[in-house]
């Protein structure tokens, strides 16, 4: 009996769910995207560029694409700064992510063909952008990153996509997030398989330094088969041996290792990790996750769970606290 209980005779309250946070706890994301909301690129522009971390800036340009609103804003800087290519690499990826809101995240058969329109429409001029600022600035790793998801989304073919994903890991062979856009090119939604997806992941992981975030690609992969599968199934494929078994030698690898150094984007390592183990009934080392993360939740990929996100977290934080 909890202490609580002993001396007020009732239940402890329940914590309320942690709260999620569009900026992932980075304060200077936040700033960015507030930033973006406004429009000002004269204060943007200037803090992305002095990002020296080529993984970093792909990340933060991820983020920022995401802001509503900002590509039309975006299309009249590209207009009058022709030469600013920071601009059109973010113009790009701002078009990348207004494409998928277009298509939404529904199955292929349930898009509408005005919807198919705008999602081809927005990815061209991606593309195009995207090509562009790769040509003015080679070592740049973010347009490799973006083209990466171009490729997929306008079915280029397993050539460009493998051609993609091979510059940007010229620029940085242990960018975590190339190596996941290749794995959700080798999905069996995609085209590809769950054999030739966990031989990459596993290979990406035992590959990689003790310590590196890439053993997150083996839970990625277990959680992509999990959901190819039908009720029932996907319990048992999760709970069998030899699927918990490579889940706790990646963590172990990855982000529970001594040598393990938290990147910009680790949170959602993280919570991809503590989902997948608790689903797999992996409870203690699911709880060494969470006990890292805090409150951190990310939206992705507890959205997989359906309903809350905030709320599938904190319940899977509960099942796998110590009793």
């Amino acid at each position: 009996m909890s202490i609580f209980r002993r001396l007020t005779g009732r239940k402890a309250p329940r914590a309320l769910p942690p709260a999620l946070d569009p900026a992932h706890g980075d304060e200077e994301l936040r700033r960015l995207c507030l930033l973006a909301g406004a429009g000002d690129w004269a204060a943007l522009g200037p803090a992305l560029a002095a990002v020296p971390d080529q993984a970093e800036l792909a990340w933060l340009l991820h983020r920022v694409s995401d802001v509503e609103g900002s590509e039309e804003w975006l299309a009249k800087v590209v207009a009058e700064r022709p030469e600013d290519t920071l601009a059109l690499l973010l113009s790009g990826a701002r078009h990348l992510a207004w494409g998928w809101e277009a298509r939404t995240a529904s199955r292929a058969q349930d898009v509408t063909e005005d919807q198919w329109r705008l999602f081809g429409e927005r990815l061209e001029t991606a593309e195009e952008q995207l090509l562009e600022a790769a040509e003015r600035e080679p070592g740049r790793l973010a347009p490799w990153y973006f083209l990466q998801i171009t490729a997929r989304g306008a079915s280029l073919g397993r050539t460009v996509a493998t051609t993609r994903f091979e510059a940007a890991l010229r620029r940085d062979p242990g960018h975590l997030a190339s190596h996941q856009q290749r794995l959700q090119q080798l999905c069996a939604k995609w085209g590809g398989s769950h054999e030739e997806m966990h031989a990459f992941a596993r290979a990406a992981t035992l590959g990689a330094p003790e310590g590196s975030p890439l053993g997150e690609l083996v839970a990625l992969a277990h959680l992509e088969h999990w959901l190819d599968l039908p009720d029932g199934e996907d319990h048992a494929y999760l709970t069998g041996p030899a699927v918990r078994s490579s889940l706790r030698e990646a963590v172990l690898r990855s982000v529970l290792h001594p040598a393990y150094r938290p990147q910009r984007d680790w949170r959602t390592t993280h919570n991809t990790f503590a989902m997948v183990l608790s689903l797999a009934d992996e409870r203690e080392l699911a709880h060494a996750v969470f006990a890292v993360l805090g409150d951190g939740v990310t939206r992705w990929p507890w959205s997989y769970l359906g309903g809350d996100e905030a709320e599938n977290f904190q319940a899977h934080r509960d099942r796998c606290a110590p009793r």
